[in-house]
């Protein structure tokens, strides 16, 4: 059975008065019994609860948004590209931070919670990717476009054959979202660059269902 005691660090009166040291919470609350893991000594603590504030939340999730509220700690620095699972009525979701907006509908990339009034995010755990599908013969005007409905974190990768919805393609290139990071790069189309799905603004592929011609 694992230990799921919590641990604080806290000053101990009886063997570290002037340093933190490691206690156990036998009671919580403002007021919580704690045991110095160090001595066994067992005195009252205040614990100090973060200040948290609510927040408007907008999300976008494909060609729709919606408003939520969310509850971030006071102090915490809130910066586009983060990520954080947002409690709806609807669903529990996982929300990337597109933009933070502050009073007098000013926009910034990070900011303090308290200091936003508004943040922006779209949804990034089940995500359309939007793909366009060259023919394998080349012929351009037959050219097509399809959006492909997969999980956030799965692997599109330039070179590789998947398939998807009815759809056999091989990938030519990705071009990746403005929001996203750990890319070198806004348009991959190397052989093995890899970018996943939530990250993909668009998938450019060759049609392995319908010889060979490429956008890139």
């Amino acid at each position: 059975m694992s230990d799921t005691t919590e641990r604080i660090g806290a000053r101990c009166p009886s063997c570290s008065p002037d340093a933190e040291t490691v206690h156990e919470v036998l009671k919580p609350g403002g007021q919580a019994t704690v045991r110095c893991t160090e001595c066994g000594h067992v005195h009252k603590v205040r614990i100090e609860e973060d200040r948290t504030v609510e927040r408007d939340v907008v999300v976008s999730q494909e060609d729709e948004s919606f408003s939520a509220t969310a509850e971030p700690p006071a102090d915490e620095t809130l910066a586009t590209g983060e990520e954080f699972v947002l409690d709806t009525p609807e669903a529990i979701m996982t929300v990337r931070i597109t933009s933070l907006e502050l009073d007098g509908d000013k926009r910034v990339d990070e900011a303090s919670a308290e200091d936003v009034s508004t943040i922006w995010t779209r949804a990034v755990g089940n995500v359309g990717v939007n793909t366009t599908i060259h023919p394998k013969d080349g012929r351009r005007e037959e050219t097509r476009s399809v959006t492909l409905q997969v999980p956030g974190d799965y692997e599109f990768t330039v070179g590789a054959t998947d398939k998807l919805a009815g759809e056999k393609f091989t990938i030519e290139g990705i071009v990746v979202r403005d929001d996203a990071t750990g890319y070198k790069f806004d348009k991959l189309d190397h052989d093995r660059d890899t970018a996943v799905a939530k990250d993909v603004k668009r998938l450019y592929v060759r049609d392995e269902t319908s010889t060979a011609w490429s956008a890139w």
